[in-house]
């Protein structure tokens, strides 16, 4: 059996190191145009929860719900049972406002459980911004402006908070007063002098 050899030339100088070079350069592009491929291209409420977990500042809860405190607060925290005036701004991932309020008052459990359960979080006067996943939210189902399956974002800012039972004595406070003592005739209901 013959074997035959090929010579092989030796590689010029500078040569391999221009190889590299050139694999480097291609492979910088090819990231490149990955990166400018997926600009403009929403990514999924999963993904976007999933990397802002990582994010700064951001406390995910066991439900799901991420909220960042932007302000603390002071004393006590609100219950179901308390309804609270909290100043609000709602949008998507995307920016689009969706709702806004400088002074609101909402029942904690009369709105969707991931504002409710952030709410509770809060103190008087802390402002936080809170990332409510879709099944914290309307879920797969769209409500006005809001599309289905979306991730809320609110800025909110607790002012203060009462109790239901607190707010329905106020109540019949008020009524008392306007109405005076019950029973009695509001002035000039009575018969009048000289009729």
């Amino acid at each position: 059996m013959s074997t035959t050899a090929v010579p092989l030339r030796p590689i010029a100088k500078g040569s391999l190191t221009r190889l590299w070079i050139g694999v480097a350069a291609i492979a910088l592009a090819a990231g490149g145009l990955a990166w400018a491929g997926q600009q403009g291209v929403e990514a999924s409420p999963s993904a976007f929860l999933t990397q802002n977990t990582h994010a700064d500042g951001v406390v995910t809860t066991e439900s799901g719900l991420q909220y960042k405190v932007l302000s603390e607060g002071a004393g006590a925290s609100p219950t179901p049972a308390d309804v609270a005036l909290v100043g609000y701004k709602g949008t998507l991932l995307d920016g689009t406002v969706f709702d806004e309020n400088p002074q609101a008052p909402m029942p904690i459990d009369g709105v969707v459980p991931g504002f409710s359960e952030g709410l509770q979080k809060m103190k008087k006067g802390g402002k936080y911004r809170l990332w409510i996943p879709p099944q914290l939210g309307y879920g797969d189902q769209a409500a006005g402006p809001i599309p289905a399956g979306s991730v809320l974002v609110f800025d909110v800012t607790l002012h203060d908070f009462k109790s239901k039972a607190e707010l329905m004595q106020l109540q019949q406070q008020m009524q008392q007063q306007q109405g005076g003592p019950q029973g009695a005739m509001p002035p000039g209901a009575g018969p009048q002098p000289g009729n």
